[in-house]
């Protein structure tokens, strides 16, 4: 999400960012880790508790959020950036209602991936826009050489998520422990949250910034990335730094991770053990020429085009509104729920 904001910003546009604090924290903590993340955002950090303005474009980032867009009496077009299908997120129950229930408040869907865009038009009647994902290339480039003397990548990556029950953190442990036994001499790297007690050996990293995330995947031949819900940006930054991702195979992946370098198994742990172990046993010249081919495919992935995308969204639902003197530029509204989340508010 901010990513898209400095993309607004590059394009000439004013934004501010709503936080909704769960923390108990003063905004200016907030801010400040905005500032030391984001330091190419500009936007101002406001707390969502003292209202909106009135902005040209008002958008919710989050299904908690919505419900704020809805009711405010701020002036502007309402827009839901939707990364996911958050109802899914939940049990059955209260949370899941609210949830699915945004999806029919009449707001301008703006997706991640079409497939999101595909199921709100056709399971809410939600008029949605999608932007397709791009990746950081500056921090997870990889091989682009022809092959030559260079390292032979020996590990297996794991994208480690057990508190996010989409990313079926247990049939992965199922399948990296069968792998472990039928390839006891090739690391395998954990990283994101650390598990007590996994069946195999495991190198746990536990949480790595962007550029140690690179340098991890650049030494490893292959990556293991689930996704029951909407796919994750791993799969995208593993492939351009040369490391073969390998993802269960279902539509709402195909369609969004569109990629002939992308490994798809079926969603067994003995297919996925096998999957991996094919790339990891490739002599060494394959190996490399499948890291060179799988970066190659990303080269021209960045943030740009998803940017102009969301801006041109919004350039062309502006006309509905009469402009606020409190608005410059266009300005997008949007919603978040804290700085300390991996989800973030947006802006004005």
């Amino acid at each position: 999400m901010l990513r898209l904001v400095n993309a607004l910003e590059s394009a000439g546009h004013t934004c501010t960012l709503y936080l909704r604090d769960q923390h108990g924290w003063a905004l200016r903590q907030h801010e400040a880790i905005v500032r030391e993340h984001w330091p190419e955002v500009r936007a101002d950090v406001r707390d969502l508790a003292r209202g909106i303005d009135d902005a040209h474009v008002v958008v919710a980032t989050g299904w908690e959020t919505a419900y704020a867009a809805l009711v405010s009496p701020a002036r502007g077009v309402r827009c839901y950036l939707v990364q996911d299908l958050e109802h899914l997120f939940h049990p059955a129950g209260s949370s899941t209602i609210l949830a699915e229930a945004t999806y029919r408040f009449g707001l301008h869907g703006i997706t991640a991936g079409p497939w999101l865009a595909e199921r709100l038009r056709t399971d809410y009647g939600m008029v949605s826009d999608h932007f397709d994902f791009g990746c950081d290339l500056d921090t997870y480039r990889g091989e682009t050489a022809p092959t030559g003397d260079v390292r032979r990548r020996t590990g297996v990556a794991y994208y480690c998520r057990p508190g996010t029950p989409r990313r079926a953190h247990e049939i992965a442990v199922l399948a990296l422990a069968r792998f472990a036994g039928e390839h006891p001499d090739v690391p395998i790297h954990c990283y994101g949250t650390r598990v007590r007690d996994l069946p195999f050996e495991a190198h746990q990293h536990g949480r790595l910034s962007p550029v140690e995330l690179g340098e991890l995947y650049r030494r490893c031949a292959a990556g293991l990335v689930l996704s029951a819900t909407n796919v994750s940006l791993v799969p995208w930054e593993m492939l351009a730094a040369g490391c073969v991702p390998v993802v269960n195979d279902a539509v709402h992946n195909r369609l969004v991770l569109d990629n002939a370098h992308v490994r798809y198994t079926a969603p067994s742990p003995g297919a996925i053990a096998h999957a991996l172990g094919e790339l990891v046993d490739a002599p060494q010249d394959a190996q490399h020429a499948r890291a060179v081919s799988a970066a190659s495919s990303v080269s021209s992935v960045d943030w740009t085009d998803a940017g102009r995308t969301v801006a041109a969204v919004f350039e062309r639902l502006v006309p509905q509104v009469e402009p606020s003197s409190r608005s410059a530029g266009l300005g997008t509204a949007r919603l978040g729920r804290s700085a300390q989340d991996t989800t973030y508010g947006k802006a004005t």
